[in-house]
């Protein structure tokens, strides 16, 4: 546990990535429409939020909610403007209609990627089979973290699929890094970190004010004291 846990919040504009910054975050998710549970963000706001702050930013790729991959096409256009825009690191995760991956829609967008590094979401807490998943995305270019509660409805299902995951650290499938988030509260640290798992994710725990107000820099600071400075 002597290594610096990292810390991502989830941020909608540049006042929330300021003091998500300030607060101690190490990265941040930048998505736009949280009423559809995080869409991808205009390129003018993933500019403005790029200028704003000098911590890593993941862009989400995902057009309408829900899980399905949707009009492809477009999702490769927009991350393409995203790439020339400036941005490095993307979020994504699309399922077919039974539950499985739809790889063809993951391989086309991370095809536009053009070998960035980039997170599978919580579409693994809907899949089918999460193990298949897993296994099925093995060697994908750039993938290096999984964003998951380990269930649909959030840690406290989750926690004993997490626990067993972070063990198979290192078999194909589990070489990348677990961001835990999803319904993610401060008295679940002490066991994820004592599992090995060393990267948190938060979006309304930041937020103090709900969904409707900013990041707190204060909240992200209380979150950067638990999981320590390293």
């Amino acid at each position: 546990m002597s290594q610096r846990a990292v810390l991502e919040v989830i941020a909608l504009d540049v006042e929330d990535a300021v003091a998500a910054q300030a607060g101690g975050a190490d990265r941040l998710e930048l998505v736009a429409d949280m009423a559809a549970d995080g869409l991808t963000p205009t390129v003018g706001a993933f500019a403005g939020i790029r200028a704003a702050v000098d911590i890593p930013l993941r862009v989400m790729l995902r057009l309408a909610d829900g899980f399905a991959a949707g009009d492809v096409d477009r999702l490769v256009g927009v991350a393409g403007e995203l790439r020339a825009a400036g941005a490095e690191e993307f979020v994504l995760g699309f399922l077919g209609a039974d539950g499985g991956v739809d790889l063809d829609a993951v391989e086309r967008v991370v095809d536009a990627l053009d070998g960035c590094r980039w997170t599978f979401h919580r579409a693994i807490d809907r899949a089918a089979d999460r193990d298949a998943l897993r296994k099925q995305l093995y060697g994908m270019p750039g993938l290096d973290t999984y964003l998951t509660a380990g269930a649909a409805r959030g840690v406290e299902e989750g926690l004993p699929t997490l626990l067993a995951e972070a063990r198979r650290g290192g078999e194909p499938g589990y070489e990348q890094t677990i961001l835990v988030g999803g319904g993610l509260r401060l008295e679940h640290v002490a066991e994820l970190r004592n599992a090995g798992i060393d990267a948190f994710h938060i979006g309304g725990a930041a937020r103090p004010g709900g969904w409707g107000g900013p990041v707190s820099a204060g909240a992200v600071g209380e979150w950067r004291e638990v999981l320590g400075r390293g």
